[in-house]
């Protein structure tokens, strides 16, 4: 009797062991990376976590780089840092017919980590969808949609995962070198960041910081190996590498003439035409000064804004405001007058001396400014040099 209790007892244990494990939920995890596109936004590329359940067949994205356009004061939150990003989760499906539909390739890198692990990461990713933990304050250097897959992966292997340095040894690159490297044939692009940002991301990353990037985290998971408790030992984070779309490389633009370099080139060979024929007929020229300095002293509002009144780090320490300086709107109002403040020279000096002072900072590396305002340094400096000394010989400059 007691025999065939216990049989009795082993053969329901086992039932019980096999219908949990049918039942038992297998995931297959792996990192979707996505190809640049034409928007100024998704010039970086894109990264996503793909989940699928092997026993349902349930084929999920989930994507941190998701907002509302319909935001109240959407671009004024976007300026401030003040809009929230999202987790939002997607069909496979979806996600696939979107990316092809935009011409964007995708790679698929599926990850080695143990059942456990898998099942703790989409415990980790739904408790992050509900609707008090799925938005979080963006920061595209230190919190974007690449790092946060790379933490949320970090959390579930703990010091399991250990991330390698490339083989060959990489020139060192500064977060706008890597910027730089997105953009380059954007040439307005690249003018229009490297306006806005400041001396911060001239620091240097290390391969880790660089993971902000979606390429970069693509090969540090690449790299990276997972040292396991189990009897797997040491293996590669990543099991498995495909291609699941593939479109030719995007003809770039050509923007022609029609370029900051071209452009600005040509405004400092107007000016030093214009500064030549006025010191030949004693004549000063002074509207091409009032709008000179009207464009610099609104850009200057801009950069100002940007590094006080916004929660961006990258933007602050920016010195490019040394030459784009907010106080040159008012000498543009200034130059209007008929009996022009003596003051005036002295403003023309702080401005010769800071458009000066742009120049050591950038020889000496303290910020890397884009190459193509050498040309319009060039004409605050004779510009402000030539008014300074001749201003008084044709102007009556009355006291303040």
């Amino acid at each position: 009797m007691k025999l065939k209790n216990k049989g009795i007892l082993l053969f329901f244990s086992l039932f019980v062991f096999f219908v949990s494990t049918a039942h038992a939920q297998v995931y297959r995890v792996s990192l979707l990376t996505c190809e640049p596109g034409d928007e100024l936004y998704s010039a970086f590329g894109h990264s996503a976590i793909r989940i699928m359940d092997l026993g349902t067949g349930r084929d999920m994205v989930f994507n941190y780089g998701t907002f509302d356009f319909d935001t109240p004061f959407f671009l004024y939150k976007f300026a401030r840092r003040t809009l929230d990003y999202k987790l939002d989760v997607t069909t496979y499906a979806r996600f696939i017919q979107v990316y092809s539909a935009e011409g964007r390739a995708i790679s698929e890198q599926v990850l080695d980590i143990s059942p456990p692990q898998a099942r703790s990461l989409v415990e980790f990713l739904d408790v992050n969808l509900l609707p008090d933990r799925r938005f979080y304050r963006y920061d595209f250097f230190f919190d974007n949609c690449a790092t946060r897959i790379r933490d949320a992966i970090e959390l579930t292997l703990g010091d399991e995962l250990v991330w390698k340095e490339p083989e060959t040894e990489a020139e060192p690159k500064t977060f706008r070198n890597l910027i730089d490297e997105c953009i380059l044939t954007s040439v307005w692009a690249d003018f229009g960041i490297d306006l806005a940002l400041g001396a911060v991301i001239d620091e240097e990353a290390s391969s880790y910081d660089a993971q902000f990037l979606p390429d970069y985290m693509q090969a540090a998971f690449a790299r990276a190996e997972i040292h396991g408790k189990d009897r797997k030992g040491i293996r590669p984070l990543v099991s498995e590498t495909r291609v699941i779309l593939d479109f030719p490389p995007a003809q770039q633009k050509s923007w022609g003439l029609f370029n900051p370099y071209v452009l600005l080139w040509l405004l400092a060979i107007l000016f030093a035409v214009i500064t030549y024929l006025g010191f030949k007929r004693k004549r000063l020229y002074l509207g091409f000064d009032i709008a000179l300095f009207s464009i610099l002293g609104i850009l200057g509002i801009v950069i100002f804004l940007l590094w006080f009144a916004t929660d961006h780090i990258a933007t602050k320490m920016n010195w490019n405001i040394l030459w784009a300086f907010p106080g040159h709107l008012i000498l543009a109002f200034a130059l209007l007058s008929k009996n022009l403040k003596s003051w005036i020279r002295k403003y023309l000096l702080f401005a010769l001396i800071a458009a000066d002072a742009a120049v050591v900072f950038w020889i000496f590396g303290w910020q890397s400014f884009h190459p193509s305002i050498v040309p319009l340094l060039l004409v605050i400096i004779l510009r402000t040099n030539y008014l300074y000394y001749n201003i008084g010989k044709h102007k009556v400059l009355a006291s303040s």
